[in-house]
């Protein structure tokens, strides 16, 4: 049996997660299929990071164990002839039988786009989150740094999380505007449900000025997710990045989405 990886895009708006749930439409379970056709044999795969309902993913990593014979060209192409049009294959590669599409991972990176505008869009609606209150985006990032470090990130976890631990370690946290989208990027060693939304509407509420940047502060210390503030719509969140050790010499996408420059 050989190991192999994959990177995956998707638009995560009419799917119900990553994961196979029965009588549910996931990702998961329209990818195991097509490579399973390709490989003509039953696959299951696993990935970096189980996205939510109406989650998306520009560099989602998949790896599956097979004992079919096929190059890379035809791994892409014959998997993404079984798709729809809304998921897509990027690149696949052999790698040893140690590494793990989660277990490998050393950070996960995310994205959450906001269209700050008055007038809801009408363009790319699925593909964005909505604040018409304008947004101070410094404010934004000041309270952010109260989040970096390794901390209990109870405050910020979803109900219904099913992680043994509430603790990770934010490394890395960058808000910038390109014109009318406000961009909030986090990278972590790992996330609990619902931290990135959860964590984005804290900073939404700092950015319109109804609280100030030291409340990021009060509500991580809390560790009551009743402090923190509203969970914000899946539809502008992207997995944009997973970071693994060089030796496995993984091909590296660009961060997306692709509508940003």
């Amino acid at each position: 049996m050989r190991r192999m990886v994959l990177g995956l895009s998707y638009d995560g708006t009419v799917y119900h997660g990553w994961q196979i749930q029965e009588d549910s439409k996931t990702v998961q379970g329209l990818i195991d299929p097509a490579i399973s056709a390709v490989a003509n044999h039953p696959v299951v795969s696993i990935c970096a990071g189980r996205t939510d309902a109406g989650v998306h993913a520009t560099a989602q990593v998949v790896h599956f164990d097979t004992d079919a014979d096929r190059t890379d060209y035809s791994w892409v192409f014959g998997i993404n002839s079984h798709l729809p049009h809304d998921i897509s294959v990027l690149w696949v590669r052999s790698v040893e039988s140690s590494f793990h599409a989660r277990y490998s991972a050393l950070a996960r990176r995310y994205r959450y786009v906001l269209y700050n505008h008055s007038i809801r869009p009408a363009i790319l609606r699925s593909a964005v989150g909505w604040e018409y209150r304008l947004l101070n985006e410094k404010c934004m990032q000041e309270g952010a740094q109260y989040l970096l470090g390794e901390h209990d990130f109870n405050a910020f976890r979803g109900a219904g999380c099913q992680a043994s631990s509430p603790v990770r370690t934010i490394k890395h946290i960058h808000i910038f505007r390109i014109r009318r989208m406000v961009i909030i990027e986090i990278e972590a060693n790992a996330f609990l449900f619902h931290m990135v939304r959860n964590i984005v509407g804290v900073l939404i509420a700092i950015g319109t000025g109804e609280r100030l940047p030291e409340w990021a502060r009060d509500v991580l210390a809390s560790r009551d997710r009743r402090k923190g503030g509203v969970t914000v719509s899946p539809c502008g969140l992207y997995l944009v990045g997973v970071d693994y050790p060089p030796e496995f010499q993984l091909p590296r996408t660009p961060l997306g989405p692709f509508f940003l420059p």
